[in-house]
């Protein structure tokens, strides 16, 4: 692929957003990527259907596309432009529609979009670390620590749980059944 056609391309981490907890790119973002229209993009997946489950990819709701748009500064303009929220593609509905468009540009930037995710995979793997060495550095505080210090991890068990929050067990299931 040419420098010059990847140019106008911005970093594709930059593009992947984490929306509902998962990793996604938006359909104007993954069609620029893919080098073909918006309307195109859908128009392959609405015809190819059965290849899109919904953990392949979803349609925003209204108040998910405001709040994105926001953060993202996308305009809203009320001439032209969008009617409805886009829909998003998590890694495999990016590799996905890739195939279902049949653009040999499709094909070769399927690659960087599956390096672009992995790269993501990892930097989430790096927070991870980060939690078990913040876990490693709260046990050793715990044993030197006196009455004020004991505050300092508190607020560290915080950090920990903002970070990877605990599993929390499920409820238990009621009997069902004639009781004596």
């Amino acid at each position: 692929m040419k420098k010059q056609q990847l140019s106008n391309i911005p970093q594709l981490a930059e593009l992947i957003h984490d929306i509902l907890g998962q990793k996604v790119m938006l359909d104007f973002d993954l069609a620029r990527v893919y080098g073909v229209e918006t309307k195109s993009l859908n128009r392959a997946v609405k015809r190819n259907s059965d290849r899109f489950p919904k953990d392949f990819m979803f349609q925003l709701s209204r108040r998910e596309w405001e709040n994105l748009r926001y953060q993202i500064g996308t305009s809203s303009s009320s001439h032209g432009g969008r009617r409805r929220p886009p829909y998003v593609f998590t890694e495999h509905g990016a590799i996905m529609a890739a195939n279902v468009l049949n653009s040999a540009r499709a094909v070769q930037m399927s690659v960087f979009v599956v390096r672009a995710f992995l790269k993501m995979r990892a930097l989430l793997g790096d927070k991870r670390e980060l939690a078990q060495k913040l876990a490693s550095l709260e046990k050793q505080l715990k044993k030197r620590l006196d009455v004020h210090e004991a505050v300092i991890v508190t607020i560290l068990q915080r950090v920990m749980d903002m970070i990877d929050p605990p599993v929390k067990p499920p409820p238990p299931k009621p009997r069902i059944g004639f009781v004596p």
